[in-house]
């Protein structure tokens, strides 16, 4: 069945590349839930909720359907793939296991103007918790993470966690808005930077740990002890 939900993704405006636009703020919706696993959008209703044409819609779609996000359906639209649980937690293991001792080996070792540029990301993230605005914090939140992992030197890594972050889905995201529990995550982005530019290597270690860790919690909508 092809959902027909008339209700605002959030109307775009136009940019150098509309589709880039379009394609990040599906794959924020799907990510945190608001585009169901399961369900089925055609580019004509997406493009309606998104207030522009069909066409990037269907050029974004595609590039997710390369991403594992969504798969084709001939004459029908797109239908988002489900992450099993199992899937899920074998991800956030992962994700643990690089991302982790790479920020560790950060620590002490940032330059001035990468931690300005840094910190500036983490503002924005918290920003996007603060105004309710998901797609908003999701990419504040890609990109602080994977430039993080740029300055760690290994591209390869980076590639890694991008493709594993694409294939996560939040959830419970969608129903932490407005609450103590997002903004607390968001400012665990500043807490990290505090402890990169103090050279802390453990505690950040252990922060990036526990905030990855929050996919398989708070951002899968469980409570945490």
């Amino acid at each position: 069945m092809v959902t027909e939900d008339s209700t605002p993704l959030g109307l775009l405006v136009p940019a150098s590349s509309l589709r880039e636009r379009v394609e990040e703020a599906i794959a924020a919706a799907i990510v945190s839930g608001q585009m169901p696993a399961g369900e089925v959008f055609s580019a004509p209703t997406l493009a309606a909720r998104f207030g522009v044409s069909a066409t990037p819609v269907r050029e974004a779609m595609l590039n997710l359907a390369k991403r594992g996000m969504v798969e084709i359906l001939r004459n029908k639209g797109f239908r988002v793939t489900a992450v099993s649980e199992d899937e899920l937690r074998a991800i956030v293991d992962v994700r643990q296991l690089l991302e982790a001792p790479a920020v560790r080996r950060l620590a002490g070792r940032l330059t001035r103007a990468d931690l300005a540029h840094l910190r500036a990301l983490a503002e924005e993230i918290v920003r996007g918790a603060r105004d309710a605005d998901l797609a908003h914090y999701l990419q504040s939140d890609t990109t602080f993470h994977l430039t993080l992992l740029k300055l760690a030197g290994n591209m390869r890594l980076h590639d890694i966690v991008a493709d594993l972050r694409a294939q996560t889905r939040l959830t419970g995201l969608a129903g932490l808005v407005a609450t103590e529990e997002l903004q607390a995550s968001a400012r665990e982005h500043l807490d990290m930077l505090d402890l990169l530019e103090a050279g802390s290597a453990e505690e950040c270690e252990r922060l990036m740990v526990t905030h990855i860790g929050h996919v398989l919690g708070w951002w899968a909508g469980h409570s945490e002890t």
